[in-house]
């Protein structure tokens, strides 16, 4: 059976003596109950998993009867610890709190109940841990599946990945490539949307997030202002309403939108956003093209790939505590700037025979970043980036 690498880290983290509520957190789909049942059959731990899905969101009670299940039951058994897990935690008003208040009850009476909360929803789980749990948690972010992940799990090589992306529970279905575009959009964009989104946030204008994340998968790698955005949707409202269902649709795990590198931090937020999907099959199940046919039009599969190296920094970035951006000065661009501790590395992405581009002597000249790096068919191979983790690069 495949195991993530950051079940050894969650491992470890129960198994130490002291207590912290563990959460995880990630988009819809990538593993994490499938990660933490993997962990329960590990540990030689008693534990209740219980989930919040379909639990109505007003239920406040729900979670103490939880609780109170969790710790009669290691009475019962008079263990000396016990594991109790809740999944979809955000689903719940003011779990936050709940979750507080049971735990400094266990902790003044020492009571050695451990607990680890699972959320798809990062932007909420987010709020409730800096409001109320300060001091009394770890997180754990769990992406998108790497290529790295798929072909050891599913023996998928780059092109797959390119095309067919980081949902695992897809990789069955790519055979019948009309089945597996009908199960991401239907199974788990929508699903995402609908729940992770518009059932937990105030979105005054659904249909126009909607179209949103339409218009960023089809410019996933290129830098559009608010101004052409708005020019693109009909309906589309003032930039400030933009932004905010695209933050939103980040937080999600499904589309970002990268800000414009620059020494002031003003200037980054007020840049155009430059869209990258978070994962490839995000752009692939809305395209009418085939896996063969998008192979063969040099030009489009040039944009996958560089979509696909997005994504892998996007999510890496999630994890290794880098910050990723562009930059573009007129008609001079950078493809990705990665920016960690005051250390700058500069990407420049080609796929094809495409001219140079006079883009990275202009940033090397005004920035002089640590590194600069050709990615594509020549300089590093895209092959090779995808197999590695991006903070290496530093």
């Amino acid at each position: 059976m495949f195991e993530r690498s950051t079940i050894k880290v969650l491992s470890n983290r129960i198994k130490e003596s002291r207590r912290f509520i563990q959460v995880v957190m990630g988009p819809r789909q990538v593993g994490k109950t499938t990660m933490v049942v993997q962990l329960t059959q590990q540990l030689k731990m008693e534990y209740i998993f219980e989930s919040a899905d379909a639990i109505p969101a007003s239920d406040s009670l729900w979670i103490e009867q939880v609780w109170n299940v969790a710790r009669l039951k290691m009475d019962q058994s008079d263990a000396p610890e016990f594991l109790m897990v809740i999944d979809e935690i955000q689903k719940i008003n003011n779990w936050s709190e709940i979750i507080k208040r049971l735990w400094d009850e266990d902790t003044l009476t020492n009571r050695n109940l451990k607990v680890i909360l699972l959320g798809s929803s990062r932007l909420l789980v987010q709020q409730g841990l800096t409001e109320s749990l300060a001091g009394r948690f770890e997180t754990i972010y769990l992406g998108h599946w790497s290529f790295s992940e798929m072909h050891e799990a599913f023996g998928w090589n780059e092109e797959q990945f390119v095309w067919f992306g980081g949902y695992p529970g897809s990789a069955p279905l790519i055979s019948d490539e009309e089945r597996w575009k009908s199960y991401v959009v239907n199974a788990l964009i929508e699903t995402s949307i609908s729940k992770d989104i518009l059932m937990l946030t105030r979105v005054d204008k659904p249909a126009l997030m909607k179209r949103l994340f339409e218009l960023g998968c089809l410019y996933s790698g290129q830098i559009l202002s608010y101004t052409k955005i708005q020019g693109q949707l009909q309906d589309a409202g003032n930039t400030t309403t933009l932004s905010h269902y695209l933050s939103l649709l980040d937080t999600a795990g499904l589309l970002a939108g990268l800000e414009k590198y620059a020494a002031d931090i003003i200037r980054k937020r007020s840049s155009s956003p430059k869209f990258q999907v978070h994962n490839t099959a995000l752009v692939s199940s809305q395209r009418n093209e085939s896996f063969e046919e998008i192979k063969a039009k040099p030009h489009e599969w040039g944009r996958m790939v560089e979509s696909a190296i997005g994504a892998h920094l996007v999510n890496a970035a999630q994890v290794s505590g880098f910050n990723l951006f562009y930059w573009r000065h007129r008609n001079e661009e950078v493809d990705f700037v990665l920016e960690k501790r005051g250390r700058i590395v500069a990407l420049e992405v080609k796929t094809g025979t495409e001219s140079a581009n006079p883009g990275m002597k202009a940033f090397r000249e005004q920035f002089n970043p640590d590194k600069i790096l050709l990615v594509g068919n020549k300089g590093l191979h895209w092959q090779e980036l995808l197999k590695m983790n991006p903070v290496e690069l530093f």
